[in-house]
């Protein structure tokens, strides 16, 4: 190939004026002589001399060398061109024109690259402030070229490393930067001309998917090893074919189980190990075979299920897991024993959550109070009929409003009804309603309690004190939801939740013909019992907390409580009013005593009186089973029989376990236990001792 040196001899070098008109004459020479002229300047690559980009940049300066080639070993193309590069580049207004051309198409490609390029492209001046952005940069910056421009780069972007860049003209390549929500990589290089700072220019890319792809691949590698991990220290066998029934991989619980060595299995196809097994059959058919029992020649029974591994509706291979028979019947037991397990706990815990509000005026914490809270949560969650039951004072009604309030009709009322205290005759006019002159002293049309209790719920107290008539009425609003008023003709549709509550035994009532059945099927859907007060002894100290915070906050009194001896009575008393008897007798006390402790001196001589049989009787049993030699007591009956007194002579958790060598919590743990703890109650120390 042919190579002529030619010396540029303008005075501003190659500009991109002159290089243009060099692009101009190259294509003229071109068409001229069907050839491709070419550049070569210093050691860089030859450069096709119509290319005006890449020869601008070339920088060439006057009175320096390059190197003119052509495709052809024709010498006169190179010559004519050699000749006018190295002329004075006289340019008339046609050829000027022509010129601009070129240089404007090629700007206006140099600025579609900047513009459609996925880099962002940032360069400042000398001085850092911002000269050019692309539109990739505005969008990944969340920024826009017409504000920015002209600014400080520092100003806007002070975590890019341009500022550092122009101070030590040193390039800053792979640097990673947090912004926003976002991870950019950026290179960073100064712009020099003739070695002279001009700017710097920072080149970069939203990386945030990648980091998020590379996490992702470093998260499946750990899962991958770990599951590597738990594959081989499982207890089950697991074993792997491949889409041409080749075994890859068998875990040591399967060699185990088999009996069988790796050398004898991996890399070998299933027809050679097991021709006519599950696994084969499996990866023939695509079907999945589960809860196969097997007996291997190494003599262990094993329960198998083999499974197709398919991907895109195609088999790529086969699972085969197996489980020792017997393991799997003693991991049966145990998880039946732990759901059972888990059964009583979910209850226990049901049991122990905190009462709603809708229950707070129901006092107490034993274990039969929280049964039945938990009962009646339950109750309010349906629109089930319910009928509480228990003796007088034991807090039916409290039950029957914590219910309303707590159901789906709790925005509507609450309406009482004490069907004892209302007479027979009067009692359907009560419930239903009259109108106008139905009877004498109709004057004018009354709604019933029914029609009052419409989208909320009527409470029927003490319904065993019914009339059989007034119950066949009270059926059938239960069972059609309507009723009628008294003397009326219309029948009212009603939307009521219903609750009833009685202290009599219904069961024998209907026995006698008392109570109709279907009346009481009716409403015995959900039963509640609750339980005498003497049966829920745990609750007095909540109890007479409560009721002392009550009455001396009416009263402005300054009770603190009640002492061991006056507690002792509590606790030993029968309580035959219940809570009721409770309530009004702390209030009797409360607004006669003077004391700050409530004694023995303020309770009723009955109470007193029955403490000291109480004590006769529990001192006789005592004496009689520690002095009698014929009968011998477990250790947990001696240990609550001296837990128990020791209660009884010290008073608190803490005497009695200082006195018997133990810690408060173990006396007051194997107290509860055994049903015998006694409490000193304080105002400001709501808490058993």
């Amino acid at each position: 190939m042919i190579q002529i040196k030619s010396i540029i001899n303008h005075e501003k070098g190659l500009h991109a004026r002159v290089v243009a008109m060099v692009v101009i004459k190259a294509n003229e020479i071109n068409k001229k002589y069907n050839c491709n002229l070419y550049i070569k300047y210093k050691d860089r690559e030859k450069i096709l001399a119509t290319s005006l980009m890449p020869l601008v940049l070339l920088k060439v300066k006057k009175g320096e060398e390059i190197y003119l080639t052509c495709d052809t070993d024709d010498i006169k193309p190179l010559k004519e061109f050699s000749e006018f590069i190295e002329g004075d580049f006289i340019v008339d207004e046609t050829s000027q024109e022509e010129i601009d051309d070129i240089i404007t198409d090629n700007n206006i490609t140099f600025e579609e690259v900047l513009k459609s390029t996925s880099n962002g492209i940032i360069v400042v001046d000398s001085t850092g402030d911002i000269i050019l952005t692309n539109k990739s940069a505005d969008n990944i910056l969340s920024i826009n070229y017409k504000d920015v421009v002209g600014k400080n780069v520092n100003d806007i972007l002070p975590k890019f490393p341009i500022s550092s860049v122009l101070k030590d003209k040193k390039p800053r390549l792979g640097t990673k930067i947090h912004l926003k929500d976002k991870m950019l990589l950026i290179n960073t290089n100064v712009i020099e001309i003739n070695k002279e700072l001009k700017g710097a220019v920072s080149i970069f890319e939203d990386i945030s998917n990648l980091e998020k792809i590379k996490s992702e691949l470093y998260e499946v590698k750990e899962l991958k090893e770990r599951l590597q991990i738990i594959v081989e220290n499982v207890h089950d066998g697991i074993c792997l074919l491949d889409k041409d029934g080749f075994i890859t991989y068998v875990n040591k619980a399967y060699l185990k189980l088999t009996g069988e060595s790796e050398e004898n299995l991996l890399n070998k196809n299933i027809k050679e190990v097991s021709k006519n097994g599950l696994r084969h059959m499996v990866l023939k058919t695509g079907k999945v075979s589960t809860g196969n029992i097997i007996k291997k020649p190494s003599g262990t029974v094993v329960v198998g299920s083999v499974t197709p591994i398919k991907l895109d509706g195609e088999i790529v291979g086969v699972l085969s897991i197996i489980k020792d028979l017997s393991e799997v019947q003693i991991l049966t037991e145990m998880v039946n024993e732990i759901s059972a397990k888990a059964e009583y706990l979910e209850g226990e815990l049901y049991r122990r959550e905190e009462p709603d509000k809708a229950f707070s005026k129901f006092i107490g914490r034993s274990g039969t109070t929280l049964d039945v809270l938990a009962l009646a949560k339950k109750a309010a969650k349906t629109n089930a009929t319910v009928l509480i039951r228990g003796e007088s004072g034991t807090g039916k009604e409290l039950i029957a409003e914590g219910i309303h309030l707590s159901s789906s009709n709790n925005k509507g009322p609450f309406v009482r009804v004490n069907c004892a205290a209302i007479p027979e005759n009067l009692l359907e006019s009560e419930l239903f309603g009259h109108e106008k002159g139905s009877f004498s002293g109709a004057y004018k049309r009354k709604l019933g309690k029914f029609e009052l209790a419409n989208n909320g719920t009527i409470f029927l107290d003490e319904i065993g004190e019914m009339g059989i008539n007034m119950q066949a009425k009270i059926l059938r609003v239960i069972q059609e939801r309507e009723f009628g008023r008294v003397g009326g003709t219309e029948t009212i549709k009603t939307n009521i939740r219903i609750i009833a509550a009685t202290h009599r035994n219904l069961e024998e009532m209907v026995k006698n013909y008392e109570f109709r059945e279907d009346l009481y099927y009716r409403l015995n859907v959900i039963p509640i019992n609750i339980p005498p007060l003497r049966e829920r002894k745990q609750d007095l100290a909540f109890l007479i907390g409560h009721f002392l915070e009550m009455f001396t906050k009416n009263n402005s009194k300054e009770i603190l409580g009640i002492n061991n001896d006056a507690m002792e009575c509590f606790l030993n008393y029968k309580w035959p009013g219940n809570v009721r008897e409770l309530q009004n007798l702390l209030e009797r006390i409360v607004t006669l005593s003077e004391n700050d402790y409530i004694t023995l001196k303020d309770l009723p001589i009955h109470i007193r009186s029955e403490l000291n049989a109480f004590e006769k009787e529990e001192k006789n049993k005592i004496e009689e089973i520690i002095t009698n030699s014929n009968e011998v007591l477990t250790m947990k009956e001696y240990e609550k029989l001296i837990i128990e007194k020791a209660l009884k002579k010290y008073g608190s958790f803490n005497a009695a376990g200082k006195a018997l060598g133990l810690t408060h919590k173990t006396v007051a743990a194997k107290a509860r236990a055994f049903g015998i703890e006694k409490v000193i109650l304080f105002k400001d120390k709501n808490t058993l001792n």
